[in-house]
């Protein structure tokens, strides 16, 4: 089988993860902004990664664009956020991203990581506005992504692991 891994990365985890499986698959890796649809439509399956950002997926664009090219092909998606696994938290993510023909696509989630040197600006900003708001908050009603943001502050924090990649690659040889 021949494969493609597609990706979008802002701070590098998805870029890591999107090497790892390439160690495991043998698929080549190929930027979201640099992929071209009449080259993709070469591979037999079709993996895509991105961040999580304002509860999108960075990069799914993609598929969202060319998914009538794609119909024939194995289609897996994974997304990388800064928060520990939350089932309800990440059903929500899957409901608002994969509508209609993507539907029925895989997703998996892989935990990236944190740091506030490395944003943009306008990343920092909203960072900063978002804790702002969560502080008032009272730290028993905190969601699990809301007592991420408030422990990790300002401090780096790289929960990246392997481990995360093992159910992709399982799909993969399915």
């Amino acid at each position: 089988m021949n494969g493609i891994i597609l990706y979008q990365s802002k701070y590098g985890a998805t870029k890591k993860y999107a090497d790892w499986i390439s160690e495991e698959t043998g698929f080549s890796c190929v930027e979201t902004k640099k992929a071209v649809i009449d080259d993709i439509v070469n591979y037999d399956t079709i993996i895509l990664g991105g961040g999580i950002y304002a509860s999108g997926i960075a990069g799914l664009s993609f598929l969202k664009k060319n998914i009538n090219k794609l119909t024939d092909k194995k289609i897996i998606v994974f997304c990388c956020g800064a928060s520990p696994y939350e089932e309800n938290a990440f059903q929500q993510i899957i409901d608002h991203n994969l509508k209609e023909k993507l539907a029925n696509i895989p997703v998996f989630y892989c935990r990236g990581a944190w740091d506030m040197d490395a944003m943009s600006f306008k990343d920092k900003t909203l960072c900063n506005l978002l804790k702002k708001a969560v502080a008032k908050k009272d730290p028993a009603d905190y969601e699990v992504w809301e007592k991420a943001l408030m422990s990790v502050g300002d401090d780096k924090g790289d929960w990246t692991d392997k481990k995360y990649i093992e159910p992709i690659i399982e799909c993969v040889k399915r």
